[in-house]
């Protein structure tokens, strides 16, 4: 009797022994192997968080607060956690040492392709990069951005540039919109890539009846902060009615081509055959609602930002006259009479400098597109919780003292003996955003950039509405999702004479 009672007693303390040290582990977890902390960052007020602090020109309000808190900053937007990252080596964590985690991509409950149904249609707004998205980069790499499908569109690009020229020789000594030139420009090269017909022409007008600008222009209006997207108890409302608006817009912009898909699908049955990127997703069994979006998601991307890109390179251009000579001086030499061609490109390294500093100075998605953390992670020694937003503020690290000399200056120079670029390997640099969700479109805007601009160099003197000052040329930015001018650039062209 008295073993058993032994056995008990020891079977008892080895039930009770782990419970009276487990109050012991917790304290000593809690002390020494307590999780990092998030990221500093500004005091977040209760319900609030940070909200306050946001608003319009996001990218300079988090690069100033970047300045106080650090490289890696946290805030709370309601019950959303946000971080930045505004340095190189912090990006480098994001997008290159944990890329994997981060690549998920944070898609507003604004935005239709938010639908668990409809996510696997998209590309830019996949909210995660699975089969399907791997798949849909390929495609548009291989059939849009390859080097052999460069190459095979040289001539519509050349053509289209010199379109720009004719309408520009017309407009001599009369005051035009560079942005809204451009963007015809490039609309009308892509939509020759997708479906062998202009969309626009310079006049303003839309050639298939739906002024497809517009509705871009109002989807990037629209797509904002929605107070919404940082309380997800809220989220089966519409407070704002912008999910209302854009649902109406992604059913509007398809409507520009729907005639050219059922056209095609009709044609497919006798063999015709156009040999663009329609053709290509339909002969791959793609069905209308994928390509339908996939086709929104290009035109989003495309014109705006390469336009505006033009347009940052020739206000700057105006606004400091040696860069713009030394431009002019390199292009009469390697080019002489001749039309510019892209077979020009690589053999004028100041052009190229100048398109290079137009992007340190204004990249056209200063805070690229928000990322999302799948999964939890350590970062630098802080914690990044799961489902935080990630931004890379990119318009903070190209005026960063300490990476570049004078910062704030256009010295296209500082890029002459300099072996930076912009394919998403120098993290210092890279307006194209780096790792898996880099900007597809790079190839095309790295040809017709500087094509575009060499051109509008090349063939024409520049002057601004009335004469005014070079200097009295207003710089100030509005942050749209892209990086736009405050105040849209107007000038007067005169044909150049040699």
């Amino acid at each position: 009797m008295a073993t058993y009672t032994i056995i008990a007693d020891i079977s008892l303390f080895s039930f009770l022994y782990p419970l009276l040290l487990l109050p012991f582990l917790l304290i000593f977890k809690h002390i020494f192997l307590k999780s990092p902390p998030l990221p500093p960052g500004p005091y977040p007020w209760p319900i609030i968080g940070n909200l306050l602090q946001m608003g319009g020109n996001l990218h300079v309000k988090l690069a100033n607060l970047a300045k106080r808190h650090g490289p890696l900053m946290s805030l709370r937007l309601g019950t959303q956690i946000m971080v930045v990252a505004s340095s190189s080596a912090a990006a480098m964590e994001v997008l290159k040492t944990h890329d994997r985690t981060l690549s998920g991509r944070y898609v507003s409950t604004t935005i239709p392709v938010n639908s668990p149904k409809l996510n696997h249609l998209a590309m830019a707004f996949a909210k995660v990069c699975n089969s399907d998205w791997r798949n849909l980069k390929a495609i548009c790499r291989m059939e849009l951005f390859s080097g052999k499908a460069m190459e095979s569109r040289v001539e519509l690009r050349e053509r289209k540039v010199m379109e720009l020229v004719e309408f520009l020789e017309k407009k001599e000594g009369e005051v035009v919109k560079v942005m809204d030139l451009v963007y015809t420009t490039v609309c009308n090269i892509l939509s020759n890539k997708f479906f062998s017909i202009d969309f626009s022409d310079f006049e303003g007008r839309d050639v298939r009846g739906v002024l497809l600008k517009d509705l871009l222009n109002e989807n990037a209006e629209l797509g904002a902060t929605n107070i919404l997207d940082f309380y997800p108890i809220l989220g089966g409302l519409d407070i704002q009615g912008i999910r209302k608006k854009l649902k109406e817009i992604f059913r509007r912009i398809p409507t520009t081509w729907e005639d050219i898909l059922k056209e095609r699908r009709k044609q497919r049955i006798h063999g015709s055959s156009h040999g663009d990127f329609l053709d290509a997703l339909l002969e791959t069994g793609f069905e209308d609602d994928q390509i339908n979006h996939v086709i929104m998601e290009l035109f989003f991307a495309g014109p705006e930002t390469s336009s505006l890109t033009v347009e940052w390179a020739m206000a700057e251009l105006i606004k400091n006259q040696d860069a713009m000579h030394k431009l002019c001086n390199e292009l009469t030499q390697i080019i002489g009479e001749s039309p510019v061609r892209e077979s020009h490109l690589p053999h004028l390294p100041y052009l190229q400098a100048c398109v290079k500093e137009t992007l340190r100075l204004h990249p056209t998605g200063p805070l690229l597109l928000p990322h999302r953390a799948t999964e939890t992670c350590q970062i630098m020694g802080y914690t990044i919780p799961k489902d935080s937003i990630i931004f890379v503020n990119m318009w903070a690290m190209g005026r960063d003292p300490g990476t570049w000399e004078d910062p704030l200056s256009f010295k296209p120079e500082r890029f002459l003996d300099s072996k930076l670029e912009f394919k998403g390997n120098d993290f210092e640099y890279i307006p194209f955003g780096a790792g898996r969700r880099m900007c597809p479109g790079m190839p095309l805007a790295a040809r017709l950039v500087p094509m575009i601009l060499a051109t509008f160099v090349r063939l024409f003197d520049w002057s601004t509405p009335g004469d005014m000052d070079f200097a009295e040329i207003d710089m100030e930015e509005r942050f749209v999702i892209t990086l736009r001018k405050e105040q849209p650039l107007r000038l007067v062209p005169r044909i150049r004479k040699y």
